[in-house]
């Protein structure tokens, strides 16, 4: 039986790994994708907020040229890392079930890797599941047209089209902008009657720069009505009008899924979000399942980020190091 079994491999949930493996505990860690997945689905030329040292863990140093990593440098990044401290990752597994073992002694973990389905039991669980699982959804007519994206990684495919941004801050902006330079034709609508205060300070300037020379449309105090092959319709202050889009950007946010953590017993406040744990050790109400990063934050992304979700694994490996070692000398 493993001492942990990590569930999501995301910087926060590494670096939780290399904490144990530190403290020669017995860990593996599960991913329904590849290791930092969430990265990968940032767009293709995004650059983070923060500086290299504030994305390391476990040690390793995040030697990079530039002063603030853009996403490339971030994947070959943490491959080192997980090739350096020899992580053992159980990547493209979707855990279906996890449950107490029968015995209430740890808890058994079912997970399907294409039509295989893997049981693994551990003494304890590590829920590092990120906040990018589910996208806000708008809950229109026409939302789930197969032109209809909620993720947005690079504009070349849309060279000569007519592209709809539904959306006000940071990604909608980076998508607007990037769409425009790939010489797509662009709409941004966002609900908002002013551009957001949470855009970066130094993407906003360049955005304006766009719209005053009318190279990218921005409707303010759009509301959404549906979504057509053809076209985006939509009322502007109350006003329905409609515009031609051959491909729409549904921009509106992320959701964390925990639908693992209802499973698991794990209770969350209805209003935040935010799951039922002890802060000084990361510990949920359900004894032996742990929180890391952003996840611990609820709806609030603002909240938590690799820069301090990082340490969460110093805090949940220390708690459980003594957990084990109370039990061996029962």
């Amino acid at each position: 039986m493993l001492d942990c079994l990590i569930i999501g491999a995301g910087p926060c949930g590494l670096s939780a790994a290399i904490e144990m493996q530190d403290r020669g505990l017995a860990v593996e860690v599960i991913e329904k994708g590849n290791i930092v997945e969430a990265i990968y689905q940032y767009p293709t030329h995004q650059t983070f907020f923060s500086s290299s040292e504030k994305l390391e863990i476990g040690g390793v140093p995040f030697i990079n040229k530039e002063l603030k990593p853009k996403r490339q440098d971030a994947l070959v990044y943490y491959r080192e890392v997980v090739k350096r401290k020899e992580i053992t990752i159980r990547p493209f597994e979707t855990v279906e079930r996890i449950s107490k073992r029968v015995d209430g002694e740890g808890f058994e973990v079912v997970s399907s890797r294409m039509e295989e389905t893997v049981t693994r039991q551990a003494r304890a669980l590590v829920l590092a599941t990120g906040y990018y699982g589910l996208p806000n959804k708008m809950d229109v007519p026409g939302e789930e047209l197969p032109h209809v994206f909620h993720y947005f990684k690079e504009g070349h495919p849309f060279f000569g089209q007519d592209v709809v941004v539904i959306g006000g801050k940071n990604s909608s902006v980076d998508a607007a902008i990037e769409l425009e330079k790939a010489g797509a034709h662009v709409t941004l609508l966002y609900r908002g009657e002013a551009y957001s205060p949470s855009i970066k300070p130094w993407v906003l300037p360049n955005f304006e720069a766009l719209v005053r020379a009318e190279k990218v449309k921005m409707v303010f105090n759009a509301t959404i009505d549906s979504i057509t092959p053809t076209h985006v319709h939509y009322k502007e202050q109350g006003e329905a009008t409609s515009i031609k889009a051959d491909f729409v950007f549904a921009m509106t946010g992320y959701t964390p899924d925990v639908g693992l953590f209802a499973d698991a017993g794990i209770m969350i406040d209805g209003e935040t979000g935010i799951p039922d744990f002890n802060e000084e050790t990361m510990e949920s109400n359900v004894p032996g399942i742990y929180i890391a990063g952003v996840v611990a934050a609820g709806y609030d992304a603002n909240k938590i980020f690799i820069e301090n979700g990082r340490f969460h694994g110093e805090l949940i490996a220390t708690s459980l190091a003594n957990r084990l070692a109370r039990e061996t000398m029962r």
